[in-house]
């Protein structure tokens, strides 16, 4: 097939939306014509033929959202079997959802004097009322559409905001390209010797490009408590290191933080980590917890309630769930427990790699490709080319 992928930022260091859409990608490109439609291009793979679409006003972000929108429809009208959007827009006959949509963000739970104000502020926004507007188009009910989520608590909160969807709704989930196991002694050593860590101690691993949506705040007043010994390596997203130091100092944590930026490659984090923890306050799958679970370190992660991936978990079989990603006191003890007992560490390494091997992105790309190809089914005229 010919396919159309849509994606504003295509560079794994853009976040999980992104690498999502490059592992699958790299995995439909070995059996498929792969065009990548992409205001920032930082990816290169054979068979892959990129399309750089313009930005001429990256701000505000709704109006570039419009421009991205409307570009892409125009490239992509005709000459593809399918096109399959990453983005908010009203085209594509693919469309996956990676956040919880604006709909629920805004109205969910709002009724009397609080919904009426609430459609005050929509009203008088032309930020909201766009994106309001652009997701009624893309999850309106159309033949051989199909509308993806990457858990089941998404597809939960997209039932209760587009309840007219639900015909056209699959869940797939996110995968990992392979399952590395854990680092040898020599590995970790070199992978905290390359990233500027100290060799000794217990290294708590933090990767989320949105510091605070991820609970970075709960981790750091958690480590504050614990043994000196225990530091965390923090990979993500640079804009938001300075306004964390500050935390950090307060804390008296200025020697036990250390700020590694955004990682082209997180593995040697991996490598150098004895546990990732998660204490996400939004995330609709967290691909950071299944990579970590593929380098066989143990997790920490916060419930389905708040992450997508958890509703797949088992507490204490394969990950240790924190019931409120807010409660610093439990994850606290969490992670006392977690370093106090081999077993349970043990049992966490060896059942998170083996949740980790269910989910490979070549089974995932599979699931994708039946996506692809009953989106097509029965369309009898010959897709045109270009």
């Amino acid at each position: 097939m010919r396919i159309a992928v849509l994606n504003r930022q295509f560079k794994a260091t853009g976040g999980g939306a992104e690498r999502y859409s490059i592992a699958l990608v790299e995995q439909l490109a070995a059996r498929h014509e792969i065009h990548v439609f992409a205001q920032q291009i930082e990816h290169e793979w054979q068979g892959v033929t990129y399309h750089r679409i313009a930005a001429p006003l990256t701000r505000p972000r709704w109006i570039n959202q419009i421009w991205f929108a409307l570009a892409t429809w125009r490239a992509t009208r005709r000459g593809f079997d399918v096109v399959h959007s990453h983005e908010n827009t009203w085209h594509g006959q693919v469309q996956t959802v990676h956040v919880v949509p604006v709909r629920f963000s805004l109205f969910q739970g709002r009724t009397g004097v609080r919904l009426a104000l609430r459609w005050l502020k929509v009203i008088t926004s032309p930020r909201l009322l766009t994106y309001l507007g652009m997701e009624h188009l893309r999850y309106r009910v159309q033949d051989h559409r199909c509308v993806v989520v990457t858990s089941e608590s998404l597809k939960v909160t997209m039932l209760d905001s587009f309840p007219q969807s639900s015909g056209m709704l699959s869940v797939v989930t996110p995968g990992v390209a392979s399952v590395p196991g854990a680092a040898s002694e020599m590995e970790r050593l070199g992978a905290r010797d390359a990233l500027g860590l100290p060799r000794s101690g217990r290294c708590l691993l933090f990767v989320g490009n949105d510091y605070r949506k991820k609970g970075l705040d709960t981790l750091l007043q958690s480590v504050a408590s614990l043994p000196p010994e225990i530091y965390v390596a923090v990979v993500g997203n640079a804009a938001h290191i300075a306004a964390y130091q500050e935390t950090v100092h307060s804390l008296g944590m200025r020697d036990r933080v250390f700020f590694l930026g955004a990682l082209d490659d997180v593995g040697p984090a991996y490598q150098a980590a004895d546990a990732l923890v998660h204490p996400t306050r939004e995330d609709t799958f967290a691909m950071v917890v299944l990579e970590a679970m593929a380098h066989g370190l143990p997790v920490v992660v916060s419930s389905a309630r708040f992450c997508g991936i958890s509703g797949l978990l088992r507490d204490g079989e394969n990950a240790l769930i924190l019931v409120d990603p807010h409660d610093v006191p439990a994850l606290t003890q969490t992670l006392e427990r977690l370093f106090a007992e081999p077993e349970l560490n043990a049992r966490l390494r060896i059942n998170g790699l083996a949740f980790a091997k269910r989910h490979l992105w070549s089974q995932v790309a599979q699931s994708q490709e039946r996506l692809y190809a009953s989106c097509c089914a029965g369309v009898t005229e010959d897709v045109p080319r270009r």
